[in-house]
């Protein structure tokens, strides 16, 4: 991180765990990352062959999912066993406690995924939004676990544990998707209360929407991003653009990666790319 540009600026970190081969979009994640370069970017991973150029607020931890889950245990104090990628999801929540030697340093943390492309993170995560909230969350219905930013104490980092089944959920290998919404997305977006959800286990966004309403945290809910394949996106020099219109935070390759794989990877990336429904268009601004 270049100290200089953040010496006025809340710190923000983003840590994400991924196992298996870095997948061909982490080129794309990294190089949006590169123009965010008052963040730091912490990418725990397994996989020791990626030869990509990183930036310098771009880091390789490299681990086994058998390390980390050795470290979670440590830290959480229970026996825990995590045997999957996915059933870390479940984890994120608890980053700011179980990697606390990456992320005691800054102001905030966050968690995240490699299948995102960022705009200009700062453009919409001012320092004004980071002082009046303790959790922010880049869609205004439900938890994102793609990217979640939580402010850095000991109430937020260990938050988590208020849910009466965060045990339950952090010692079975079971995917709950603890991080969102215990997979009840479509009754949190058409803003049933939280309480009126039926639900096997109380999962973050239901922790959350009843601790606001007993004002023991600040929250911020904004719709920031573009999800699905809507196509006419423009990315340009650290800024990702809709519809040559709005500015968004970042574009979340879920479907998208599904669709497209490149025939030959890029040996460096441009300064401008366009992404339609199917493809990637490296053209020039």
């Amino acid at each position: 991180m270049n100290l200089e540009k953040v010496k006025n600026q809340k710190s923000l970190a983003i840590l994400i765990c991924y196992f298996g081969k870095l997948p061909w979009f982490f080129d794309y994640f990294v190089h949006s990352c590169k123009y965010n370069n008052t963040l730091d970017f912490y990418v725990v991973t397994d996989d020791t062959a990626y030869s990509g150029n990183l930036p310098d607020n771009v880091y390789l931890i490299n681990k086994t999912i058998e390390e980390v889950s050795a470290i979670a245990e440590d830290r959480l104090g229970f026996p825990v066993n995590i045997k999957s990628a996915y059933k870390l999801c479940d984890f994120k929540p608890a980053y700011g406690l179980i990697f606390s030697d990456i992320l005691a340093k800054y102001d905030f943390w966050g968690h995240g995924d490699i299948d995102v492309i960022f705009g200009d993170i700062r453009s919409f995560i001012t320092d004004e939004v980071l002082d009046a909230n303790d959790l922010i969350c880049v869609r205004h219905d439900f938890l994102t676990g793609y990217f979640l930013l939580f402010r850095n104490n000991e109430k937020m980092n260990r938050f988590f544990t208020l849910s009466k089944d965060y045990k339950k959920v952090l010692s079975d290998d079971k995917h709950y998707c603890f991080d969102e919404t215990n997979f009840k997305w479509d009754e949190f977006a058409e803003g049933q209360p939280w309480y009126e959800i039926d639900s096997e286990i109380e999962s973050m966004m239901h922790l959350v929407r009843k601790k606001e309403q007993e004002n023991y945290i600040r929250t911020y809910f904004d719709f920031l991003v573009i999800e699905g394949l809507p196509g006419r996106l423009k990315w340009i020099a650290g800024k990702l653009f809709y519809k040559n219109q709005y500015e968004v935070l970042l574009y979340h390759l879920i479907y998208f990666k599904r669709r497209y794989t490149p025939k030959k990877t890029a040996r460096e990336l441009p300064e401008a790319f366009t992404i339609s429904p199917t493809r990637i268009y490296h053209k020039k601004p």
